[in-house]
């Protein structure tokens, strides 16, 4: 079965206008006012869905739905709203945990029939979907479980962050669909040929990428002696003018390439300050005097953004068996949007929509978490996908010497 950029791009859009749908119903019950801040589709290994959801407490309702689509979906409150967003709706419900709950309840439902019933009449057909079952969890376990036994590993994941514009607040729509007849459905749409990428090599991408990131974790071990271990790993799909939101505006400290090649466009390798300080500190040969992060610092994680990229970017070309060059790493301390902001600029020239490819790696030994995020140009990757052999996807170890 095949995908290409239009079907992906239908589908979005058909995710980002159910949110907003929802989003509108919530305004109209409680006078929140909110808006949808973005949609993305990811491709993710199954243990890995929600994991940027963290430790936080959760309330959410969840449904299940089935059909001409079937599967599971989920709106996620942050735990510490929750009154306030129960009192909009009914002053003082959030004082009795069962009128709270009911609360909860009445506004899923609300918003979630309007996002599935927007799915059902695109499609011309009938999608049924449960009784809002309520739920109260932390971090990733307030989404569906994922299935034990499945012949995929991955599974495609429709997301979106909702921003409520008056508080510091974002609500979360998850869409988890059926693998089987969601793949059937975007192979379906399939505009052209000629621009149709094979799913089991989006899939194979994915798991070139995870082997990627481990190599990058690898290298900052032999550097450093911190063990260090590969995360969450996935491939997403989002407008353009999407992309920066997705990183937020957090300050960063980091590292950015441009690659050329097959694919060509940029990588990422970015700290949050408190990583920054911490992994760099980890590899100086003395403590810095000096508060916060100094040029000593950000020379060691140039350094260090010098060595994951290099090990990313190798074991893509020893996959793709293509040469993959990029460029000396150009250091960024700025707030995530700011980075990214130009870099997507540069692709949109070319394209409107995105394929971002996201990683993290962390470690328990200090206080240090990193992302990587590549920004390849789509027609680039199509050609890579093209040609990628899919029994060549564990193939990314790198030659030690070409990258010290």
């Amino acid at each position: 079965m095949k995908v290409d950029v239009q079907s992906l791009g239908t589908f979005n859009q058909l995710a980002h206008e159910g949110a907003e749908q929802a989003t509108r119903s919530m305004a109209q019950m409680t006078g929140i006012d909110a808006e949808v801040d973005v949609t993305k589709i990811s491709l993710v290994d199954r243990a890995d869905i929600g994991e940027e959801l963290g430790d936080s407490e959760f309330v959410g309702v969840q449904f299940g739905f089935e059909g001409a689509l079937s599967g599971e979906t989920v709106l996620v409150f942050d735990d510490e709203s929750t009154d306030e967003i129960v009192n909009s709706l009914m002053p003082g419900a959030a004082d009795d945990p069962a009128m709270a709950q009911s609360s909860v309840e009445e506004i899923g439902n609300i918003m979630m029939s309007g996002f599935i019933d927007g799915w059902a009449d695109y499609l011309g057909a009938t999608i049924e979907h449960t009784p809002p079952e309520y739920i109260e969890r932390s971090g990733s376990s307030v989404l569906p479980a994922a299935p034990e036994a499945s012949e995929n590993d991955q599974i495609f994941v429709f997301r979106s962050e909702i921003e409520w514009l008056d508080q510091s607040v974002n609500f979360y729509i998850y869409m988890l669909p059926e693998y089987g007849p969601m793949a059937e459905m975007l192979a379906d749409h399939v505009a052209t040929g000629e621009d149709a990428i094979p799913i089991e090599k989006l899939e194979a991408f994915n798991r070139m990428t995870r082997r990627g990131t481990e190599k990058a974790a690898e290298n900052v071990e032999m550097m450093s002696g911190i063990s260090t271990e590969a995360e969450v790993t996935q491939i997403s799909f989002a407008p353009i003018e999407d992309v920066p939101k997705q990183v937020g505006n957090d300050t960063y400290v980091g590292t950015v390439v441009e690659f050329t090649g097959t694919p060509s466009g940029y990588l990422l390798v970015l700290f949050d300050e408190t990583s920054a300080i911490n992994v760099a500190e980890a590899l100086m040969p003395v403590e810095s005097e000096a508060e916060g992060l100094t040029d000593q610092h950000k020379a060691a994680i140039e350094e260090l953004g010098n060595i994951m990229t290099s090990g990313f970017v190798d074991g893509w070309a020893n996959v793709l068996q293509q040469s993959v060059e990029h460029t000396p790493p150009r250091l960024v301390h700025d707030m995530g949007q700011a980075i990214i902001d130009p870099l997507a600029a540069q692709l949109g020239q070319h394209q409107r929509h995105a394929f971002i490819i996201d990683s993290t790696m962390k470690t328990d030994e200090v206080d240090f978490e990193s992302s990587i995020h590549a920004l390849p140009n789509e027609e680039e990757l199509r050609k890579a996908l093209d040609e990628l052999l899919v029994e060549r996807a564990e193939e990314t170890d790198a030659d030690v010497e070409q990258i010290f």
